[in-house]
């Protein structure tokens, strides 16, 4: 009997959001309409997508023992989550800085903080987590040795879920274990650097040429235009709803949630990316990350893209 639908394994940020007309060009200022701060980091972000969504979740993180750490856990809390497994203390909490422009697009830079001292030890003693879950998802805002110890660590028959966000070089046994691999349309190309298929402006090409490099399944989403998946029954695009964008702020990351917490339902692949196409979306149609993330019958309310 599994205890939890998804086990999240990453990070933890406090989000410094700033609003701009515009993003900055190299070396060029431009002034801000005010500093919001909310709590995120794609690790938090996918645990609190998923229990709003009604999946039984726990966090695997790190934070600091400061007034960022105590915004994070809270929200976690409210949410629904498990927190028994998030790390308080070891160095301050990590934080975003995130420009929103009028069209809603962002630009991140993130300082780890306490998520670069996630260590695989700490991945081995939280065996009875990953023992409870059906789903593990991790993303790469922590160390690669701490993400490829979460793959030697799953439980028999468990799944892992991979956002390649920031995309880092995967070791082979990283790659193979993921069902799917989960990157948007920048990731994708920076994995399949020096690749021919990296020359190429097709997300179906890129996907053959990254399941060919070991994943038993790739999901490339391709934001408003909604998402691309390729696995063992074929390749299938699946459009996104048309929605208002305010920011798109965590809306990857609303949809590699719900992705994980779907599949862990028993969903197929293809059925788990149409739900979490449309949660991607509903969550572009708030300002925040966390705070936009929507219920269940928000997101079936959007049904299918055009």
């Amino acid at each position: 009997m599994h205890g939890y639908d998804l086990l999240v394994v990453g990070s933890a940020n406090a989000d410094l959001v700033i609003g701009v007309d515009r993003r900055p060009g190299a070396g060029e200022t431009v002034l801000g309409s005010g500093l919001s701060v909310h709590p995120g980091g794609k690790g938090a972000n996918q645990a609190v997508a998923a229990a709003r969504l009604g999946a039984r979740v726990a966090l695997l993180a790190r934070v600091g023992a400061d007034a960022h750490g105590e915004l994070l856990l809270e929200s976690q809390r409210a949410a629904g989550v498990d927190t028994v497994g998030v790390l308080v203390g070891d160095g301050p909490t990590g934080v975003a800085v995130i420009t929103v422009d009028g069209a809603g697009d962002n630009s991140i830079v993130v300082s780890p903080g306490a998520n670069a001292r996630l260590a695989p030890q700490d991945i081995r003693a939280a065996g009875s987590l990953l023992a409870a879950a059906r789903v593990v998802s991790v993303q790469l805002e922590i160390p690669a040795e701490t993400v490829a110890e979460v793959t030697r660590s799953l439980a028999p028959g468990a799944r892992l879920v991979l956002n390649a966000s920031p995309p880092a070089a995967l070791a082979p046994e990283v790659l193979a274990a993921c069902d799917p691999l989960v990157v948007n349309e920048h990731e994708a190309l920076a994995l399949l650097g020096g690749h021919p298929a990296g020359d190429s402006t097709d997300p179906g090409t890129w996907a053959s040429a990254l399941l060919s490099r070991g994943p038993r399944s790739v999901v490339v989403t391709l934001g408003a235009a909604g998402a691309l998946a390729a696995g063992r029954h074929g390749t299938f695009t699946v459009p996104a709803p048309r929605v208002t964008v305010v920011d798109t702020t965590g809306a990857g990351d609303a949809f590699t949630g719900a992705l994980a917490w779907r599949l862990s339902t028993g969903d197929g692949l293809e059925a788990a990316v149409r739900y979490a196409v449309r949660v991607g979306a509903a969550a572009c149609a708030g300002a925040g990350a966390q705070s936009s993330f929507p219920r269940a019958g928000d997101a079936e309310g959007l049904g299918e893209g055009p």
